[in-house]
């Protein structure tokens, strides 16, 4: 089971995208835990996240959040605007799973 960790800055805007991959994840047969949490809330979370999606509207802060997770199995990215501007489950998934690869 993979554990997939979807930040922002409130939280709000990435729980609607982690449902949405809960979603397409449930319709595919796969297990996946995602959740959503505020970029301030990361250090809480990291230990128990295989998956780090940053929101587009924090890529700026890409390079600290990896140096953040150096020494930790985490693999980091900023989700593509369009997938997280049209909350879509499916393709976000597709994107996670490419991350896998």
């Amino acid at each position: 089971m993979k554990n997939v960790l979807l930040i922002c800055g409130a939280g709000a805007s990435s729980g609607f995208m982690a449902a949405a991959i809960r979603k397409a994840a449930k319709k595919r047969k796969m297990e996946m835990s995602v959740f959503a949490k505020s970029e301030s809330q990361l250090n809480e979370y990291i230990d128990k996240t295989d998956i780090l999606l940053i929101g587009p509207h924090l890529a700026y802060m890409e390079a600290d959040i990896t140096a953040e997770t150096a020494g930790k199995n985490v693999k980091v990215a900023v989700i593509p605007q369009l997938i997280y501007g049209t909350i879509d489950g499916n393709k976000a998934l597709d994107f996670i799973l490419g991350m896998e690869d």
